[in-house]
């Protein structure tokens, strides 16, 4: 019960230590003290206290899922602790390994790859990295990318619960269990004491444990102190003048659909008062405009007056304008979110679509198969299903190669990575937020955004619908924003970027390499567990056979 109570508490910390909380020195902690929590259970134990702690984490951090609904709220948070089951399940078979502080650390990173990746495209939200913005981590972002921060953090951690089993081994009064050869004799191990599958005692020497006690110290100490020495530079590729559109939504503020004519019109109002103030010599001409995920709400390639205004305000400011747009697909039961540059010469140009629409509020997956238009009246909201975009090279707009996201895109490695890869001097995040602008995720998605600056060295473009717009420089600081719920033009000069950091490369087999990794230990630690509880009972059986020939039976 102690363990189950504190794991409870370090899942809320966990939660606390993302934003808006953002109590950043909670995170090595939290997911310490869970890891000390685990270490030494049973594979059942693991799986209850991987349950525990990530049922009361999910809740509390996408608390924000409550406004789709508590029933969506409930049925996300549930799913994803399926995967903290498997995460408590599998820390407690790697337990019993040698150097079990950096298996932790593997198969954290391991499950965190996986559920961002299945099923559906998984869902990123919760990385560890994406707590780390304003912490020392963020130093490594650009070197080892998202999923090496995360490593990190876990062996931070991992050899935080280490430091307490070895010099306060008393602590919570561990639970004793037995190996295989003590269990014949009868006599327990301590929790702590058994590092190795064979069982046999680790730190028999007191020079064993000062060097792991000096290893962990230096993997802290280095994650702290390196980054403050070591940066990341890409190479300067001159500066691009920006605008930022929010035209804001009317009434509470989070029905964009029901106001989508007039969200409409206030980014063309907006942008053709720019363009009137940068004839009356009032503003700067800016390079290019942005305008938010969802600044329209039809197809502008349908809709004759929605075009025709789109190319009057552009041709207005004179320069080329990326607006958010949904645009019909060619089955009419599918629709596209799309990143379109529109020229005030050439018209619309390049497209990005959105990578990872988002399962049941974007598309309804095997929606005949489901029946969800008879059977369920919520889900019948979304009448058509939302492609998914291929895209992997960046936009180009008047001679500026931008790599291009759409809302959710931020969290996931890929959508950004192929497009820095490709030549992408700066980003821009196009997002809409209006649904979610009375909760915590409009925080934590710009969090995101800050960290996709620093992993990329690359300048960040936020422009949101009503959220929190604004601009971010390479090294994740916010140069200007605009406050949510505001009507607003914003202009900054960023500075344009080439060159690929580590990050892009090593960052993806970071983490492909840790679920390899992760499989292998688990695997290699299962076997000796079975061979564990089958051999004492063999032994048994041996016994009886032999008092049966003894007797002349």
């Amino acid at each position: 019960m102690p363990r189950i109570a504190l794991s409870i508490l370090c899942g809320v910390a966990l939660a606390l230590s993302f934003e808006p909380y953002a109590l950043s020195p909670l995170l090595p902690v939290s997911v310490a003290g869970f890891f000390w929590c685990v270490h030494g259970r049973s594979l059942k134990q693991g799986a209850l206290l991987g349950f525990v702690f990530g049922v009361v984490f999910w809740h509390v951090h996408i608390f924000w899922m409550r406004v789709v609904g508590y029933d969506a709220w409930l049925a996300l948070s549930l799913f994803m602790t399926l995967w903290f089951v498997l995460l408590g399940f599998s820390l407690a078979a790697v337990s019993r390994l040698r150097w079990w502080p950096a298996w932790f650390a593997v198969v954290w990173v391991a499950i965190e790859v996986v559920r961002g990746a299945y099923p559906m495209s998984g869902f990123t939200w919760g990385r560890l990295a994406f707590a780390t913005v304003d912490t020392p981590y963020a130093g490594w972002l650009p070197w080892i990318g998202t999923n090496g921060v995360s490593l990190l953090v876990a062996l931070s951690a991992s050899g935080l619960a280490w430091l307490v089993l070895r010099f306060l081994p008393g602590l919570g009064r561990p639970r004793l269990t037995e190996t295989t050869a003590d269990a014949a004799a009868g006599s327990p191990v301590p929790d702590g004491a058994v590092e190795d599958a064979a069982g046999k005692p680790a730190g028999s020497t007191a020079g064993r444990a000062h060097v792991g006690t000096v290893a962990v110290l230096a993997v802290i100490v280095l994650a702290a102190v390196v980054p403050a020495f070591v940066s990341w530079h890409g190479e300067d590729a001159g500066t691009a003048r920006v605008a930022i559109v929010q035209g804001n939504v009317p009434g509470d503020g989070d029905n964009l659909l029901a106001y989508h004519q007039e969200v409409t019109r206030s980014h063309l109002d907006l942008t053709r008062e720019l363009a009137a103030d940068v004839a009356a010599g009032r503003a700067e001409r800016p390079d290019f405009v942005v305008w938010p995920e969802n600044a329209t709400a039809v197809d502008p390639f349908r809709d004759e007056e929605l075009r025709a205004d789109i190319r009057h305000t552009v041709e207005d400011i004179g320069v080329p304008l990326l607006f958010g747009g949904i645009v019909d697909a060619p089955d009419p039961d599918e629709v596209l979110n799309q990143g379109i540059v529109y020229d005030p010469g050439t018209g619309a140009g390049d497209r990005y679509t959105k990578r990872h629409p988002v399962p049941f509020g974007e598309y309804i997956p095997y929606r005949e198969k489901l029946g969800i238009n008879r059977n369920f009246s919520q889900l019948s909201q979304v009448p058509r299903d939302m492609l998914s975009g291929t895209r992997t090279s960046p936009l180009r707009i008047d001679g500026t190669t931008v790599a291009d996201a759409i809302c959710f895109d931020v969290a996931y490695d890929d959508a950004i990575g192929d497009q820095v890869r490709g030549g992408a001097e700066m980003l821009t995040v196009q997002t809409s937020n209006a649904f979610f602008i009375h909760t915590g995720q409009i925080e934590q998605q710009f969090a995101i955004s800050r960290l996709r600056a620093l992993e990329t060295g690359r300048p960040v473009v936020v422009a949101s619908v009503n959220g929190r717009s604004g601009f971010i420089n390479p090294d994740g600081s916010v140069a200007a924003a605009i406050e949510p719920r505001t009507r607003a033009v914003l202009q900054d000069v960023v500075p344009l970027v080439r060159g690929v950091p580590p990050a892009m490369w090593v960052g993806p087999w970071l983490g492909r390499a840790a679920v390899v990794v992760a499989a292998g230990a688990v695997l290699w630690a299962l076997l000796p567990y079975r061979r564990r509880r089958i051999e004492p009972a063999a032994a048994g059986a041996g016994a009886g056979r032999v008092l049966e020939r003894e007797s002349g039976a």
